[in-house]
């Protein structure tokens, strides 16, 4: 895995020094080796910057900007092709001949034989760039699930794309002005919402998508090369016997962990002792005579500890444990950098202790696999449930105002303002969703979001006008997933939307900031395609969340060390800003500070801030999404 950047500079303003700024920003992402491409032809200037995190062909062959031997096409790669060798094999019994044997290479003459179409063939997470001189055109690609990130900027005759935002910034033609809509939707989500981003003329290329830009004409055009919404729709496996299902999937699940264990350097396991770690580490530790690198984090607050979970089913399943504790002096140490890792505003706290186990694994192994996805695919939230029950419940008031006889039948929705809930932020949600449509996904949709559109106008200074319809991948699966198994339909808008833009995101930038390539053994694109059709019932069965998963895990890791209340991954972060961090959040979203930054009204910040303090739990994740942009505003914009 590595860091990739680069430009197509229609005026021919740019310098090949530039490449080398655009890489160096991302060092951290591949600091084995670097590489520059340059060249200017009558259309563009081209050029491609690569850090390189050596992990198969750990040799110079592997070195990039890669070229074909008669320099028509060069390619700059971030990620894996597990199924690399086989793709291999094949070019070779095509005639073409490789002179290293990295995953690189293999791409390189994938794309020279078959085109586009060779991203079917790969098993993998990727980005990569291709400048194919003959057809005169650049291709950009991002993985199907879109666990490696790709940030495009286009303006005034310049596309730049990279890894990083940081490593796009380093252009001086380059403008950091803040874009306040997608920055709305970031304040409801705590996550920019892909394609968005927090600047102007910026975007995330969309998972499973390519970007096809003609040089001659300086046309770009991104399209769709996989979905997993058809699979959805597939009877493939809707009538199969549960002993058939769970056959098959073990026989993925085996397949997928084994790939991603394909690499030239130390691998290991990061284990919480939950299902989805531990079906990683057992399947794996099974069909092993070596012992699996496991690590974990552990907390001094039990609430937050799952370190003796994680210990328990490291010392029966016989891997190689590491458990390093977090102290709050550790946790705390790390809330200046995250603003400088996820350089754009990023607010899922549990990138703490993902960055603290990041740092540990490191020191003993370059490859760490997270079991990322399996909340996702095998549905362990019991939010789908409840979001059934209240589209179920406010279903006659579709389209229609509240009316009295709606606010009886809704009343059980809303929690009482004596259990120190926003009461009428509740309502002004129902009443959203009553406006705009009741379905599963909808109301998954704006129950996931944590400000009203009326708070989100209050929030912002007036002088902005604020656009609440940018569609999301929310709204393409409401209108997409409209008929089948609404509770499959909610895994699938989840699988599109948290995981991608949240979980994924989380993981990539943490260990990559330390040089530890993550792999996500849980997100084999066949896997996922198979589960997409198989029917929900099965996969919470008898109120068993994870039916399917837990039963396979029980084949290996004994009931009696696994059954235990879920817990996410998460530190105490909500106590200590209102303790410990008290002075550190008023500094920050101080009146000083969030005037200076000219984007939100801090009359209504105070607001949160006061009902926070004054212990009114649910306004502490706005007013966190506000500290972390605040904290990001003050390391990259000024």
């Amino acid at each position: 895995m590595c860091g990739i950047a680069g430009y197509i500079d229609f005026t021919k303003k740019s310098t090949p020094d530039l490449c080398r700024k655009m890489g160096n920003a991302l060092v951290h992402r591949g600091p084995d080796d670097e590489g520059q491409f340059f060249e200017e032809n009558e259309s563009a200037q081209i050029g491609f910057a690569h850090q390189r995190l050596s992990i198969i062909d750990t040799s110079l062959a592997g070195h990039q900007p890669m070229k074909l031997t008669d320099e028509s096409m060069v390619i700059v790669f971030n990620g894996e092709i597990y199924n690399y060798q086989e793709v291999k094999n094949t070019l070779e019994n095509l005639g073409h001949n490789f002179s290293s044997s990295s995953d690189t290479e293999v791409v390189l003459y994938a794309w020279k034989q078959w085109g586009d179409a060779c991203i079917d063939r790969f098993k993998g997470m990727f980005t990569f760039a291709v400048f194919d001189k003959i057809k005169n055109k650049v291709f950009l690609v991002r993985d199907r699930v879109g666990v490696k990130p790709l940030y495009l900027y286009q303006k005034g005759g310049l596309l730049l794309f990279g890894s990083e935002l940081k490593a796009l910034m380093q252009h001086p033609k380059f403008e950091k002005k803040i874009d306040i809509s997608s920055t709305a939707l970031y304040m409801q989500y705590g996550y920019y919402p892909e394609p968005y981003t927090v600047f102007e003329d910026c975007i995330k290329l969309k998972a499973g998508h390519l970007m096809t830009v003609d040089l001659s004409s300086q046309k770009a055009t991104r399209t769709a090369y996989w979905s997993l919404t058809s699979h959805f729709y597939s009877s493939q496996n809707r009538n199969k016997p549960e002993e058939e299902v769970l056959e098959e999937v073990e026989q993925l699940l085996t397949q997928s962990f084994k790939h991603r264990m394909v690499a030239d350097v130390p691998v290991g396991v990061f284990l919480s002792g939950g299902y989805d770690s531990t079906a990683v580490t057992a399947l794996l530790q099974k069909g092993s005579n070596q012992q699996l690198n496991t690590f974990t984090i552990g907390f001094e607050e039990e609430k937050y500890n799952e370190a003796p979970h994680a210990k328990k089913v490291a010392e029966y399943l016989g891997t190689n444990h590491h458990e390093q504790y977090c102290t709050f002096e550790d946790a705390i140490s790390l809330i200046p950098e995250l603003s400088q890792t996820y350089d754009e505003p990023f607010a899922d706290s549990s990138a703490i202790p993902t960055l603290l186990v990041s740092k540990m694994a490191v020191k003993n192994v370059k490859v760490a696999l997270s079991a990322d996805g399996g909340d996702e695919l095998f549905s362990g939230y019991g939010k789908y449930k409840t979001f059934e029950k209240y589209a179920k419940q406010l279903g006659p008031f579709s389209g229609s105002g509240i009316t009295s006889k709606a606010i009886g039948t809704i009343s059980p929705l809303l929690p009482s303002k004596k259990m120190g809930y926003n009461f009428d932020r509740r309502l002004q949600r129902i009443k959203q969703l009553i406006k705009t449509g009741v379905s599963p996904i909808n109301a998954m949709k704006i129950g996931s979001q944590n400000l009203t559109e009326l708070e989100l106008k209050q929030l912002f200074i007036s002088e902005f006008e604020i656009d609440l319809t940018n569609p999301t991948n929310f709204d393409d699966c409401i209108h997409e997933l409209k008929n089948g198994d609404t509770l499959n339909a909610m895994l699938l808008a989840d699988f599109k939307t948290y995981l991608v833009d949240d979980i994924l995101t989380k993981v990539d930038r943490a260990t990559m900031s330390v040089g530890l390539e993550g792999r996500e053994p849980m997100l084999d694109h066949e896997l996922a395609e198979y589960l997409a059709s198989v029917p929900y019932a099965l996969k919470t069965k008898n109120n068993v969340p994870k039916y399917l998963l837990k039963s396979i895990v029980h084949k290996y890791a004994p009931k009696e060390i696994m059954e235990r209340p879920k817990m996410g991954f998460a530190i105490p972060v909500r106590q200590w800003m209102r303790n410990e961090l008290k002075d550190v959040l008023e500094e920050t979203l101080s009146k000083e500070k969030v005037e200076a930054a000219g984007i939100f009204n801090y009359s209504f910040v105070q607001q949160l801030k006061s009902s926070y303090l004054a212990g009114r739990d649910e306004d502490f994740t706005p007013l966190w999404f506000l500290f972390s942009f605040q904290q990001w505003h003050e390391e990259w914009v000024g």
